[in-house]
């Protein structure tokens, strides 16, 4: 059989592109409006990997969804009946509950523009993620009433002939070495199926396709990341000048480490993106001192509880090495290494989304003040991903269904 066809909207850096092209779907076109994570995606899966039979009526760059359906609905309608699968997750800064859940985020109403464009293609499914917090309402304290946004969103996609079946996962329980809970929503077209029973499919299939890569379906910090130490050895950063970058460790390597470093090239030393903080001497300091003393690993520290200890920025956790990693931010400051004077690298923060070493990231490293609103850097594109260890596993389960409605 030819391979399924799937459209990834608000692709970002590609993690859900290429757990679906690890599952063996075909890529058509992918649609992203920022250029840094779109530069991301196109070097590893349009140039590098031919992901996407692309159409000539997009030109292959960045694109805002809403430009897209304004100016293509012809082609998009056209491709009814060609379309296995849409898949996609909408910007999620307005919902999350980690942020301020800004209700007049202009990006929130992105998720009517998601269901526009599945008006206009009609695949025979659909997968969309978001973060937890889509389910809560806003301003539920004062509005008995109001309504979370996945509900207008399942409501909508009801109309236009979809079974729907939402879920919960936290994707620690998947193999990816975080605990990270995002909103899942599967749609089937009526007539074709139903996407009832997506959940019992993954946790059935879960254990044998981690034992096929080797891997557990828990996995510490320490077991995803201890072979990226600074201790290893350093060389200055081929793509960030003035700045240092790690070496590989190549003793006691876990599982895990050995999976996702198997296609990185045998001759490079050097992981993309490792590139290390330059830290002030103080915050060096203080953060020698949390190593050293701080009791607790894996709660963060804000708060009044920052006094006593010089931290100056608005809260830092101490990871935890014998633990899953917390949820992975577009921030660095977030979070202090469990055994260095540093925060996370780029890479070590990818390995911890279940990015493959491979896989490039591309662009500016880091950003700030007003430039935050404009530009997505390499920490944001890894931080804003779906893992792409269980992107692969939804991708499989998935195909299955639609293998079996067929």
């Amino acid at each position: 059989m030819p391979k399924p066809t799937c459209i990834d909207l608000f692709a970002g850096c590609g993690g859900l592109s290429l757990g679906l092209y690890l599952a063996g779907w075909q890529g058509l076109f992918a649609v992203e409006k920022n250029a840094f994570p779109f530069e991301t995606l196109k070097h590893n899966l349009i140039d590098q990997k031919k992901h996407f039979d692309w159409p000539d009526w997009l030109p292959k760059t960045n694109h805002d969804i809403d430009e897209v359906l304004k100016k293509h609905s012809d082609q998009l309608k056209a491709l009814r009946g060609t379309v296995d699968l849409v898949a996609g997750g909408p910007p999620c800064q307005g919902f999350s509950m980690a942020g301020k859940r800004i209700e007049d985020d202009i990006r929130n109403q992105l998720v009517f523009s998601y269901i526009k464009f599945i008006d206009l293609v009609r695949p025979r499914m659909l997968l969309f993620e978001n973060v937890k917090g889509f389910t809560y309402a806003f301003a539920k304290k004062n509005d008995s009433d109001a309504e979370p946004y996945s509900h207008k969103v399942i409501r909508g996609l009801m109309r236009l002939g979809y079974n729907v079946k939402p879920h919960v996962f936290d994707f620690s329980n998947f193999g990816v070495p975080q605990r990270r809970k995002r909103f899942i929503l599967v749609g089937i077209q009526e007539g074709l199926g139903s996407p009832d029973n997506f959940e019992q499919l993954l946790l059935e299939h879960r254990d044998a396709f981690l034992q096929n890569k080797g891997l557990k379906a828990s996995v510490t910090l320490k077991e995803a990341i201890s072979d990226l130490l600074r201790g290893n050895g350093e060389v200055p950063t081929p793509d960030r000048k003035g700045f240092m970058s790690g070496k590989y460790g190549n003793r006691n390597l876990s599982s895990y480490q050995r999976y996702l470093r198997d296609d990185y090239p045998r001759n490079h030393d050097i992981p993309n993106s490792h590139s290390f903080a330059r830290h002030t001497e103080e915050k060096s300091e203080c953060f020698k001192r949390l190593l050293a003393e701080y009791p607790v690993r894996g709660k963060r520290i804000d708060g009044k509880a920052r006094e006593p200890w010089g931290i100056r920025q608005r809260g830092i956790t101490v990871l935890n090495p014998n633990a899953v990693s917390p949820t992975i931010t577009g921030q660095p400051d977030d979070y202090l290494h469990y055994c260095e004077p540093r925060i996370m690298t780029v890479r070590e923060c990818a390995r911890l989304q279940s990015f493959p070493d491979w896989y490039e990231i591309k662009a500016k490293y880091t950003t700030g003040g007003k430039m935050r609103k404009l530009e997505v850097p390499r920490y944001s594109q890894v931080g804003n991903a779906i893992p792409p260890l269980f992107a692969e596993l939804a991708g499989i389960v998935l195909k299955r269904m639609l293998e079996h409605e067929r």
